[in-house]
């Protein structure tokens, strides 16, 4: 896929990833390098490598958010507030997969797992387990407050400080909001179609989308028309977003998704593609939805079973039509916002690396 364009020559989406990422490494080396202590260089280089291979989508939209409204020539504050999006998302991952017990992100082993195999072997296997847990919450700790640190140190000026520490407030906020409401959906299956797209609407949409264009926008000085105009464009764009890592979370190849087809089915998550199968089905289908979806015991037959009665209660095809219209409601969006003609651009294609992904 053609990566987007966010000035000729000056910053396409390559140039972002690079420019965070040596932010991150140069932020990450110093703390291994000037705190030398107890365990903390390897820590750090447990989060160096946590961090590698994402998507950086959020400080490529906090960049093209800035850029939307004019930007400047001054680059440094932005990558540096962007990457401090790059660790609080570590944070949020690091937790969501303690809370999930997932074993795999970005098809490695998770941290929480990763601990409890260098945990000492003669503990007992609870107390491993309880190891890893803990290390885990204490490593996404110190990536939240690392990632304060990091806009701290990012040499904003007074006033786009004040701009951008609510924005900030209010997506960790959002953030925490989202993951507990899917934690207090997980395993009570509905068909509640519009509850599952609420939680999508903070745990992703506003989190993933809306707040890092704003945070970008509100360090170039963006007026409400501008921040009004990235909400538009964000929170369909947000959703369809987590409607297609729903998909993902049962279709998907877990070579490209890094994680299994069976870790979102066993855990029992309420996605939108399983309140529309419920809504959709017979007693009989809801019956064995019911019985499969959250059994930690599932299998590949029994997720095929329930692949097709999605197909046959034309939940996925529903689920891909949810996502085809709120992509075109993002991009009807751009149609009269006030942004440079560049960033129309990068936001066009940032929608459909969106949406059109396999990972």
């Amino acid at each position: 896929m053609t990566t987007p364009t966010l000035s000729p020559g000056r910053l396409d989406a390559d140039t972002v990833r690079e420019s965070v990422d040596v932010v991150l490494e140069d932020f990450l080396t110093a703390k291994a390098r000037t705190t030398p202590q107890h365990h903390l260089p390897y820590l750090s280089g447990l989060l160096k490598d946590f961090l590698s291979g994402g998507k950086r989508i959020r400080p490529l939209l906090c960049v093209t958010g800035w850029q939307a409204v004019g930007g400047g020539e001054d680059t440094d504050a932005v990558f540096r507030v962007a990457a401090c999006l790059e660790m609080f998302h570590a944070f949020a991952l690091i937790h969501d997969d303690v809370m999930d017990d997932s074993d795999t992100r970005r098809g490695r082993p998770t941290i929480h797992r990763t601990l409890a195999a260098l945990c000492a072997t003669d503990r007992r296997p609870e107390q491993i387990e309880r190891f890893g847990v803990s290390g885990a919450v204490l490593l996404g700790d110190l990536a939240l407050t690392w990632s304060d640190e990091l806009l701290h140190s990012a040499g904003l000026t007074a006033a786009q400080f004040d701009a951008v520490l609510p924005l900030l407030s209010e997506m960790r906020t959002e953030v925490m909001l989202g993951q507990y409401l899917d934690l207090q959906a997980t395993g009570e299956l509905t068909d509640d179609v519009e509850a599952t797209l609420t939680v999508n609407r903070y745990k992703t949409a506003k989190y993933t989308i809306e707040r890092p264009l704003h945070v970008g926008g509100a360090i170039a000085g963006a007026g409400p028309e501008a921040m009004e105009a990235f909400t538009a464009y964000a929170l369909p764009l947000g959703e369809a977003f987590q409607l297609r890592d729903d998909l993902l979370g049962v279709y998907g190849d877990p070579e490209s998704t890094g994680k299994s087809q069976l870790d979102d089915l066993r855990a029992g998550k309420n996605t939108t593609l399983i309140a529309l199968a419920l809504r959709g089905s017979d007693s009989a289908q809801a019956a064995r939805l019911r019985s499969l979806i959250g059994n930690p015991r599932l299998d590949e037959r029994d997720a095929v079973t329930i692949q097709e009665i999605f197909a046959a209660t034309t939940a996925r095809e529903a689920v891909e039509q949810m996502i085809d219209d709120r992509r075109t409601q993002a991009l009807r969006a751009l149609d009269d916002a006030p942004f440079t003609a560049d960033a129309v651009n990068a936001l066009k294609l940032i929608a459909r690396m969106a949406t059109v992904r396999n990972s």
